[in-house]
């Protein structure tokens, strides 16, 4: 079997000025970054113009292999079009924590991914990089202040900017920087988290242009000065510079599937740590070039998919006119009990054990936000024949629309059925709403999210959250939308509470205010904003040949 790498390397690109043209979109605002990606500059958007209809893509709960949700997305796009229709992808870019550590690439899959796959999965058009620079700049600015003189008198001991790096590193969660002499700092508590989780990274992503790009910037907290008031990157005068920084990264990127279909490329942030969308720039240009746009959250549809309601359509008017729900029969299996170890044996009856998990999924798209919905199943070579057949019986009884997807193995040839249902659904009614208001407060934000949308019994808060939403509020900051940061292996705040539990309660242990992005950041559980390598890294499989051929990426 040939591995994704190999299919890719087998592939014959068009020319990404082809591809441009195809959107409708005239080389004076294409900047090319060699022959096979682009940028596109801002000013190709026209607000005005006629946009077509967005389908987002998300998942039952998965288990550590991930269920495929980018090739069903990729596979899904070659498949509108396969029925004539004009069809993007609006896409995330892969970070480097996932492709070293887990995944080893996040391009899509066999016949249903996106090429370049080496570039998009290591530097890309250095998307990320600028947004760590940008991130760093900040904070050098932050303990470079207090060395000078500290005229903003921020306290060293409140200072909540951290430092950023897109490696899985658990060592530097947590540091002391500042050592050794006052002239190399003033002596602090420090740490990093992964690029992908920066507050910089979700201001790109829900940015409108430069302008609101700096805006955003300037509103960012990076701690508290000795009265206890918030302290900007504004104050530092630290927005210019950091906006120069992004002013290539903010274009979006412009690549091609295996079948020449154009696809947007555009931000990166983690859906289980941060909002976990693709930009809203590139969301808007995708929709001004095509009459379908599929776009992708990431994780579950406890994680991604309502943090792309309830925060990037409610910041950009954005509506969806319809949800596909991405099932794997490892998903369900792994759900009904099975150990990761042993999910490509068959099991029907654990199998059947897991849909529940799928059906609140689907419920919460269908009731919660009022969404038209279907189901599809990613159709893996180890599934029998028995266990898609007693699947596709449940989902009938249980009134679930699912469509069999093979995209894997034949691209767009494999999910003509779902891309024709997806069209059906587009013109369904639609309800679309939020899962809470503006008005609430933060705690009722979140007990609305954890009882809606997890359906957990309450929220317990600790001491610390408490304190900070209080002060949260005080500085005005209640309106904001929150972003939960929680596991995706659950609906719960719990890892190992698989399946669709309920009896429990969700533990907020703190929050953040992410002012410039106009997000509240919800800490639950154990969930990192840095991530830790596993035991067996991808990146020991990941080498360069002699002849300067890449392995080990799939």
């Amino acid at each position: 079997m040939k591995t994704d790498i190999e299919i890719a390397r087998e592939a014959t690109p068009l020319n990404i000025s082809d591809i441009a043209s195809k959107c409708g979109i005239s080389e004076d605002f294409v900047e090319n970054y060699g022959k096979y990606k682009a940028k596109i500059s801002l000013k190709f958007l026209d607000e005005n113009a006629k946009k077509g209809k967005l389908i987002l893509v998300t998942a039952m709960t998965p288990t550590p292999l991930g269920e495929g949700k980018t090739t069903i997305s990729v596979g899904l796009t070659d498949s509108l079009r396969q029925i004539g229709k004009k069809a993007v992808s609006a896409l995330r870019e892969p970070s480097a924590g996932p492709v070293f550590g887990i995944k080893g690439g996040a391009a899509g899959g066999g016949y249903a991914q996106v090429i370049p796959m080496e570039d998009i999965n290591l530097h890309f058009t250095g998307d990320i990089h600028a947004v760590g620079l940008a991130n760093n700049l900040l904070a050098a600015i932050v303990d470079n202040h207090i060395y000078q003189g500290n005229k903003l008198g921020i306290d060293t001991k409140r200072i909540t900017w951290r430092r950023c790096l897109d490696v899985n590193d658990r060592q530097l969660r947590n540091i002391i920087s500042g050592l050794r002499g006052t002239t190399n700092g003033v002596p602090r508590e420090d740490g990093f988290d992964i690029t992908v989780a920066s507050e910089i990274m979700a201001i790109l992503c829900l940015a409108n242009g430069i302008e609101d790009l700096k805006l955003r910037l300037s509103k960012i907290i990076v701690g508290y000065n000795y009265e206890g008031l918030p302290v900007y990157a504004g104050d530092l005068k630290a927005q210019g510079a950091m906006t120069v920084i992004l002013k290539d990264a903010i274009n979006p990127n412009l690549v091609q599937t295996l079948e020449h279909t154009p696809v947007f490329i555009h931000g990166g942030p983690f859906a289980n740590i941060a909002h976990g969308c693709n930009s809203v720039l590139a969301t808007k240009m995708a929709l001004q070039v095509s009459d379908y746009t599929v776009t992708e959250a990431g994780f579950a549809s406890d994680l991604g998919a309502e943090k792309f309601f309830d925060i990037k359509c409610r910041k950009s008017g954005l509506v969806p006119s319809c949800v596909v729900v991405v099932a794997t029969i490892r998903s369900l299996k792994y759900h009904g009990g099975v150990k990761k170890e042993d999910l490509k044996e068959e099991n029907v009856s654990a199998m059947v054990k897991g849909i529940p998990n799928l059906k609140r999924h689907i419920s919460n798209i269908k009731e919660v936000f009022g969404v038209p919905c279907v189901a599809t199943l990613n159709k893996f070579d180890f599934d029998t024949e028995k266990e898609i057949e007693t699947l596709l019986d449940e989902c009938k009884k249980e009134g679930i629309e699912i469509y069999i997807s093979d995209s894997w193995k034949l691209g767009g040839k494999g999910a003509v059925e779902l891309a024709k249902a997806v069209v059906e659904s587009c013109e369904k009614e639609n309800h679309f709403r939020f899962s809470y208001e503006d008005s609430m407060t933060i705690r009722e934000k979140i007990e609305a999210v954890a009882k809606k949308i997890y359906h957990a019994d309450g929220v317990d808060f600790d001491q610390l959250a408490l304190k900070n939403i209080s002060q949260a509020e005080k500085f005005g900051f209640g309106n904001l939308p929150v972003c939960i940061a929680k596991t995706q292996y659950s609906f719960s705040d719990d890892p190992l509470l698989l399946n669709a539990p309920d009896g429990f309660k969700i533990k907020v242990r703190d929050i953040k205010v992410c002012s410039g992005a106009g997000f509240i950041a919800i800490y639950t559980g154990n969930v990192m904003t840095m991530p830790g390598l596993p035991k067996v890294p991808a990146a020991e499989n990941i080498d360069l040949t002699a002849d300067g051929v890449v392995k080990g990426l799939f």
